[in-house]
């Protein structure tokens, strides 16, 4: 699902710090600011002529990037203006093309989402870290999880449920209890969300290439909503989930801090 090589090689007629920049930065003040300064003094071009893009914020503003981006096939480099940062590098002003020139790439792959409505409307998302669906109404939600055309629970009694990838495993899966998955790891995390029957029932790992699909029992006395990656979908009534190797998302990290290291420091913190 992920693989990593030096920005440089992608443009390997353009001299080390020489990268075309396009900065983008989260609404907050600080990422603002900061964008102001680093454009007047390295340069912003439009995003159809630049060959990296910065991102500047926080998570939530990395995964819109990428969302806004993805049909350009640019890396993306993030420096954190935000709070926890996980999948920004540490931010300094100093040595940007230089910084950039030596990160390390990350290729992720996001979760297609396919949800039919109780109208019968059907709405797609992408969601590169997880699709969760979630209870909308005071009671809880029953799902049915059918993997691959076949049943493996006819009822799960829960708050929700959702299809994690391994580059989001460490955000609401892992609230959710779910395992941290190695980023190199062809597995997909299925998680329940405060799960009441089966009472014991810890979740799956999955292939890759597995679809997984969640019917909704009882929608109209137990409404659930579905989300990926904040694109939310109510009054769902069925769900299919399936890893989309036809977009792909390029991280741009510092050597030695790249997914990897970061998926490994979360089991230890």
């Amino acid at each position: 699902m992920a693989g990593r090589q030096p920005i440089g090689s992608i443009r390997e007629d353009r001299d080390l710090g020489t990268h075309r920049i396009a900065f983008l930065a989260s609404e907050t003040g600080v990422a603002q600011e900061t964008r102001e300064r680093l454009a007047l003094r390295y340069g912003d071009h439009p995003l159809e002529d630049a060959d990296v893009v910065v991102a500047l914020g926080g998570d939530g503003f990395m995964l819109q990037t990428l969302h806004a981006t993805e049909g350009l096939d640019l890396p993306v480099y993030g420096m954190n203006r935000g709070t926890v940062g996980f999948l920004m590098n540490a931010f300094s002003e100093d040595d940007l093309p230089e910084r950039v020139a030596a990160a390390e790439e990350a290729i992720i792959n996001p979760l297609a989402m396919l949800a039919e409505t109780a109208s019968g409307e059907v709405q797609r998302g992408l969601g590169i870290n997880e699709v969760s669906l979630l209870r909308a109404g005071p009671q809880a939600a029953k799902l049915r999880v059918i993997v691959d055309g076949r049943v493996r629970l006819e009822e799960l009694v829960c708050d929700g449920a959702l299809v994690a990838t391994p580059a989001g495993s460490t955000a609401y899966n892992y609230s959710a209890y779910g395992p941290i998955l190695p980023i190199g790891a062809d597995v997909l995390a299925l998680t329940a969300i405060a799960p009441f029957r089966p009472r014991r029932w810890r979740g799956a790992l999955l292939p890759t290439g597995a679809t997984v699909r969640f019917e909704v029992l009882e929608p109209e006395k137990r409404p659930v909503m579905a989300d990926a990656d904040s694109r939310l979908v109510r009054d769902v009534v069925a769900v299919e989930i399936r890893s989309e190797p036809r977009v792909r998302h390029r991280i741009l990290f510092d050597p030695g801090h790249g997914l990897e290291e970061r998926l490994i420091r979360e089991q230890f913190a």
